[in-house]
């Protein structure tokens, strides 16, 4: 069963994660919510190529809602969290939060992942043995 706990992954900022300004660029963000949500399924024992070349699905993003609370910064150490927060049978919405070692919470952000026949580009029901716990 997939842990209640929200899974937690470390990021370091780097040069080239910032703008001009040592700030944060907003798009990198998205790049720390990605590798989270790749590593809490690393983390359920799901190998993403393995799983696309043995049933051609892949989770792609759907919908992705993000509130920008505070700018991390160059050097800042974080940690993005990624908690299911609902499933359907062909989709999975995550609960993240990016927030500074202190616990300052930076952003906060809902994400829906489809599972998706890449194919023919379609929807496609999550398999039931995927995901231990895992149930629409």
């Amino acid at each position: 069963m997939p842990p209640t706990d929200p899974f937690t992954w470390p990021v370091r900022v780097y040069w080239e994660d910032t703008d001009a300004g040592g700030v944060v660029y907003h798009a990198s963000y998205l790049r720390f919510l990605e590798r989270a949500r790749s590593e809490w399924l690393r983390a359920q024992g799901v190998d993403q190529r393995a799983f696309k070349e043995a049933t051609g699905l892949a989770f792609l993003v759907r919908e992705m809602h993000l509130d920008f609370l505070r700018p991390a910064l160059l050097d800042d150490e974080l940690s993005v969290t990624v908690a299911v927060k609902e499933s359907r049978a062909a989709s999975i919405l995550f609960s993240q939060a990016i927030s500074r070692a202190d616990g300052t919470e930076l952003v906060r952000a809902q994400v829906r992942v489809a599972c998706v026949d890449i194919g023919r580009m379609r929807p496609a029901p999550i398999p039931a043995d995927l995901i231990p716990g895992l149930a629409p």
